[in-house]
């Protein structure tokens, strides 16, 4: 079958996160796309919830040995067993509008890299979409909208969650909205523009930066040119604790590369003989 998509979801190993993610790519407009579930480890428990969930669409699960931080060797192992020309990043926290997929889809271009945000919802909206999916999801751009006016609590970025269509009266809105930076969990591009730059940087191996941000440059770097799809490819990100991260070495090791133009990472998509 010829897929419009590859929806790439990354994760680790927590499937009470992942479950209402899935159930909202049950709910999406458009149908035409594989699942691939990249994870970052070898759990028991996320091979089980795998083979058990109801699945409606093809899906690959792709796992490898747990040795550290190492996202970036998974979500290339993605890239290269993706069957479509489109892919979309997404992370296994974040649940997505029903029409993420289309809108998409429906922006994507020669040349083009689409960026999205997210609203990190705070616990108690997060609890009623995680405890509550499907129905849950169509009542989300209602309870959004009220905190957007009475207090939006500890829920932040609240005005990324508003979905506005781009052929109703506001439509300007949108496209009003800039690409300022790349966020793992809400960006697509075709392949053979990550093919260009040879991948996600697997000499990252930590968190943060590695992922997206060095992405951004490197793609602007080999002259591709970076859209937003804010308020157009919405996408609820599940409260949960979070763990911080030291980005100085990461932010050091991009800077080094920026100031040497290296935009075609080394260790990626293709690796010397040395790395193998």
């Amino acid at each position: 079958m010829n897929y419009k998509a590859s929806v790439i979801i990354s994760v680790y190993d927590n499937t009470r996160l992942l479950k209402p993610v899935l159930d909202s790519l049950k709910q999406q407009t458009e149908k035409n796309f594989e699942i691939i579930i990249s994870e970052d480890g070898e759990s028991y428990e996320m091979k089980d919830f795998v083979r058990n969930y109801p699945f409606e669409h093809s899906f690959q699960h792709l796992s490898q040995e747990d040795d550290g931080w190492r996202k970036n060797k998974a979500l290339n192992n993605a890239v290269r067993h993706a069957n479509a020309d489109w892919l979309i990043f997404i992370d296994g926290d974040c649940v997505l509008h029903p029409r993420f997929v289309e809108m998409h889809l429906r922006f994507a271009g020669e040349k083009v890299i689409l960026a999205g945000k997210r609203v990190k919802l705070d616990p108690e909206t997060s609890g009623f979409l995680q405890n509550n999916m499907p129905e849950a999801i169509g009542e989300m751009q209602k309870k959004c909208i009220r905190k957007l006016f009475t207090g939006r609590g500890k829920t932040t970025f609240i005005e990324e969650s508003i979905f506005i269509s781009p052929d109703g009266w506001l439509r300007f809105i949108p496209a009003l909205r800039k690409a300022n930076r790349l966020i793992g969990s809400n960006m697509s591009f075709y392949k053979k523009a990550i093919y260009a730059i040879n991948g996600f940087d697997e000499e990252y191996t930590m968190p943060a930066v590695g992922e997206d941000t060095d992405l951004f440059w490197r793609f602007q770097a080999a002259g591709f040119q970076v859209k937003s799809v804010r308020n157009l490819a919405v996408q609820y990100h599940l409260y949960h604790t979070e763990i911080w991260n030291d980005k100085t070495q990461n932010l050091e090791r991009m800077q080094k590369n920026q100031s040497e133009n290296r935009y075609i990472c080394t260790c990626g998509l293709n690796q010397p003989e040395s790395a193998l």
